[in-house]
């Protein structure tokens, strides 16, 4: 039997006892109906995961007992940042989950000229807390301990001057001849994708001014939700983590 992963908002130390409730004890006793004695393992976001066993139960909570917490080797060693113009339906969750796994360090949700969704403040925050969460579960199925940021909500005309400066900054642009592989080694990365029917003359043109370099991922125009997942697939390949092992076949 696999051993329950569960992140918990609370400091975690070595060997410390603490008690969890609500979701997480709901979740690990109500729902996967673990017990007194059995190993889980928490993980807070601090790079770390904490193995553990339950030591208490109880209709709302949970005794449990942390043994050594151990260093997660998850992360890439590129940063990277999504900037993403969100989208209708569910395809923002698709694609912070997406991205948690492909290993971005961190998510800022856009609206732009051709965004479809229009949110009042009540939502804006409604909806916050749920990519939030999106990013949580994302991190528990794959292995992270660390979980990306999800930044809150901004106009992409007031969030260009305040992009994160370091590194290479790269807008997807389907009328772009720049291949994303044809830039030199950066030690991080901004990418900036627009919502379905792309990013504006205007805004390319506000992008460019920002140092956002237009570049392109084929012949092929991706839908909102597919092309994020495939950029940060390609920069990982290029320059983070998903390459292949001295054992892999060419």
């Amino acid at each position: 039997m696999r051993i329950p992963r569960i992140y918990v908002d609370q400091p975690l130390e070595n060997h410390a006892s603490l008690t969890l409730e609500g979701d997480a004890a709901h979740y690990l006793g109500r729902v996967l109906r673990l017990g007194k004695d059995q190993p889980l393992i928490l993980f807070n976001g601090d790079g770390k995961d904490y193995p553990g066993q339950i030591t208490q139960t109880s209709k709302t909570r949970l005794g449990v007992g942390l043994g050594e917490g151990a260093t997660v080797g998850t992360e890439s060693p590129l940063p990277v940042t999504l900037a993403q113009v969100i989208s209708r339906g569910d395809r923002m969750d698709y694609v912070i989950q997406k991205s948690v796994e492909m290993g971005v360090t961190a998510i800022q949700p856009l609206t732009s000229e051709r965004c479809e969704v229009r949110l009042n403040p009540q939502r804006e925050d409604k909806r916050l807390r749920h990519w939030q969460q999106v990013a949580v579960s994302a991190a528990e199925q794959c292995g992270r301990a660390v979980v990306p940021v999800v930044a809150p909500l901004r106009a992409l005309a007031d969030w260009l001057p305040s992009a994160p400066g370091e590194g290479l900054r790269l807008v997807l642009h389907h009328r772009s001849h720049c291949p994303l592989g044809g830039m030199a080694r950066p030690e991080a990365v901004t990418l900036l994708i627009g919502p379905e029917g792309g990013l504006s003359d205007q805004e390319i043109v506000a992008a460019r001014e920002q140092q956002f370099q237009p570049c392109t991922l084929g012949p092929r125009v991706m839908r909102t939700e597919t092309a994020p997942v495939a950029a940060v697939a390609v920069i990982q390949w290029l320059w983070g983590d998903l390459q292949p092992g001295p054992n892999s076949s060419d």
